[in-house]
């Protein structure tokens, strides 16, 4: 289940050959092990560092960049392996090469992410694909030549909150069709319109996303409602506080409702006011966003659009002025299960891209 199979080989290694520094050759290349707290290493998204050696991430939409110095590389990570069973997809851009997607295939992984690249300085990105209720990977390093320096990240930070849309769940059927596999099959966060928009205005990127979660009723016998689990590193688990002054974001999207259906407008409405007063005390200076949802029918979003245009116009005439509305025009359901797909992800980024790049006159 590999893209760009020409160059790409995916093996294990034994534990050992990766936990220490070990010189190998690559076509007369020289090659060892660089570990995951190498300061030349840029992280981005919620990552609980307790181990510097092993940074653990759940969420999907979570990326590590480096910049290599050779024609070889290979990533080295643990999969939790939930249940037994699960195995985490991630999205590997090597320069600005076509992205693709590769899976992990146990515990322990050794991948081979690039090969026979012209020997000169190349630039890596991996991103995690799946979500939060897949299981958690540890990244342990690369296997490469030297590291060298990155520019520095985007000044500009987005966070996209929001249910399986925002996760880029149910999206990609490049490999494996609706219906055929496990469900995570085709997850793809990197292509979900969240980091496609970043990406469009050279921003970094948060996604603070659970598949089946409301704001006041989730689907799919989820227990959880965002407002509880939103300030965690592990949102499915509601584990692992997380430490919102490591990420202070420019604008904050908003996008739920898909789950809970139509619901009482007061109640609703409430409620989206209680969770953006939360938000306002941890994002001070943030412009929040509160968007319809790209699936909703015509029923839903009516209700939606009726929902946030109350708490909008509330919170505005109690003095926060940085709180606005986005409507979507169009309803985006050509993925599996009826969302959207990754050929629709990119048009609802095109149409949110140019609202967020006016509003933040960026």
């Amino acid at each position: 289940m590999i893209r760009n199979s020409l160059y790409l080989l995916l093996f294990c290694t034994l534990p050992f050959l990766c936990a220490c520094k070990i010189a190998t050759q690559s076509g007369g290349e020289q090659v060892s092990f660089i570990a995951a707290d190498n300061p030349q290493i840029q992280y981005t998204g919620r990552i609980d560092f307790s181990d510097p050696k092993k940074p653990k991430f759940w969420s999907p939409g979570v990326y590590i960049q480096a910049k290599f110095e050779g024609s070889f590389c290979e990533i080295v990570l643990n999969d939790e392996e939930l249940w037994g069973k699960n195995h985490n997809y991630l999205e590997i851009v090597i320069d600005d090469q076509e992205p693709f997607r590769i899976q992990t295939t146990g515990k322990q992984n050794t991948i081979r992410v690039a090969e026979n690249l012209l020997e000169e300085a190349h630039t890596i990105t991996i991103c995690k694909n799946t979500e939060s209720n897949i299981g958690y990977l540890e990244f342990l390093g690369f296997n490469a030549g030297k590291l060298l320096p990155l520019p520095p990240k985007p000044e500009r930070r987005i966070e996209f909150i929001g249910n399986s849309i925002t996760c880029g769940a149910s999206s990609d059927m490049s490999e494996i069709n609706c219906g055929e596999g496990e469900w995570h099959d085709q997850h793809n966060a990197y292509l979900a319109y969240g980091p496609r928009t970043a990406r469009e205005l050279d921003a970094q990127w948060h996604l603070t996303s659970v598949s089946g979660i409301g704001l006041i009723r989730s689907c799919c016998d989820l227990e959880i409602l965002m407002p509880q689990v939103y300030d965690k590193i592990s949102l499915r688990e509601n584990k692992y506080r997380w430490d919102f002054s490591r990420y202070q974001p420019d604008v904050v999207t908003i996008c739920l409702g898909q789950n809970d259906g139509v619901q009482d407008s007061v109640a609703f409405t409430s409620a989206y006011v209680s969770f953006i007063q939360r938000l306002r005390g941890h994002y001070p200076d943030a412009e929040i966003i509160c968007l319809t949802s790209p699936m909703g029918d015509e029923k839903l979003t009516a209700a939606l659009k009726n929902y946030l245009t109350g708490a909008v116009n509330y919170l505005r005439q109690q003095g926060d002025k940085k709180v606005q509305k986005f409507y979507f025009s169009g309803r985006y359901i050509g993925g599996c299960d009826a969302h959207p797909s990754v050929a629709e992800h990119e048009l609802i980024a095109n149409e949110l891209t140019p609202f967020l790049k006016k509003t933040m006159h960026w």
